[in-house]
């Protein structure tokens, strides 16, 4: 059998790629203050001169992280609310997506939550333009019900920036549970689907009656 030869632009995206799995492996363990470029590209097996191929700097690196994960997630979440017929429906497809989202990806999301609360410059700023980006997608996807639609933008903006709030408090309660335990997750997923129809019932109330 022949081997195709690996292209120039192959072989640059999976040098990117090792940069980018080795970092989250490192950052997801001691954060990102705690991990220096030359451990980074070392790790990845190049050397420090190649990492500027692909990255500006540190700060570059961490950015590209959080843009990869999060649009993940909401192109994701996007899929699983689909369907504005039932907002119990939506609900449930939604947290559980996220759950397993989780799962699959907790290096992503430990760095993300240390991020997101720890973290300073532009990796923090980025978290918080990506969580902004979800919510008003979100708010967009709520008018679609019909007893959302005479709300005002601010007021649709507020319940989804409640929601993504909730959601960040579900995965840190997934990421702080013992990995392989499916009764504490399926707690935590109940819960989780709970604060979000608390929110979705009660918002509405609050706002009628005021």
């Amino acid at each position: 059998m022949t081997v195709e030869p690996v292209s120039r632009h192959e072989r640059k995206e999976r040098t990117r790629r090792a940069l980018l799995d080795t970092a989250l492996r490192l950052f997801a363990e001691r954060g990102f203050g705690g991990v220096s470029l030359r451990e980074v590209t070392k790790q990845a097996g190049i050397v420090p001169t190649a990492f500027y191929r692909h990255f500006a700097s540190m700060e570059a690196l961490g950015v590209a992280l959080v843009e990869e994960s999060m649009r993940t997630l909401r192109g994701m979440i996007r899929s699983a609310r689909n369907d504005p017929r039932t907002s119990t429906g939506i609900i449930r497809a939604s947290v559980r997506t996220l759950a397993e989202h989780v799962r699959a990806n907790e290096a992503h999301y430990w760095f993300l939550i240390r991020e997101r609360y720890g973290g300073t410059g532009e990796v923090r700023q980025a978290i918080g333009i990506e969580l902004r980006l979800f919510s008003r997608e979100l708010a967009v996807d709520l008018a679609r019900f019909e007893y959302l639609r005479e709300w005002s933008t601010e007021d649709l903006n507020m319940m989804a920036d409640l929601i993504v709030t909730a959601m960040l408090g579900t995965v840190l309660d997934l990421l702080e549970a013992r990995q392989g335990d499916t009764e504490a997750d399926e707690r935590i997923i109940r819960t989780a689907e709970k604060r979000l129809r608390l929110i979705t019932l009660g918002v509405p109330g609050w706002r009628s009656a005021g």
